[in-house]
């Protein structure tokens, strides 16, 4: 199971940290990624961590902006994002993905198990 929380209201310019903790006691088997769905768009790609936490791989729309880590002693992936911008709003949901490389996908398709998500507001 996964928990996202974090999400809030924010001004342009600003940041924001969001957290996804999961349960179970395999969590450091799964790579993690982040993902995004703007009212009325379709959910896309933000960002991925391997499973060591040693490669990450980001939307061009986000890269330099936001930036992704873990903690596996605390079963908790974060995505920290700057320079909020108006079309960073929307839900922002974490997934986990199994693979045997440990790398993360940036497939939506690929991905085992989601959060709720938690919604990010930029205001202009």
């Amino acid at each position: 199971q996964l928990q996202a929380s974090g999400g809030g209201l924010v001004q342009a310019g600003g940041s924001l940290k969001l957290s996804c903790a999961a349960s179970g006691r395999t969590f450091s088997s799964y790579a993690m990624g982040w993902f995004r769905q703007a009212p009325g768009k379709e959910r896309e790609f933000v960002g991925t961590i391997s499973r060591g936490g040693t490669i990450r791989i980001y939307a061009d729309s986000v890269k330099g902006r936001f930036t992704i880590s873990r903690d596996n002693a605390k079963n908790t992936v974060y995505l920290q994002m700057n320079s909020l911008k108006f079309e960073d709003t929307a839900v922002y949901y974490c997934a986990a993905d199994w693979t045997v490389t440990g790398r993360g996908s940036t497939n939506i398709h690929e991905y085992d198990y989601w959060g709720q998500g938690t919604l990010v507001t930029v205001s202009s």
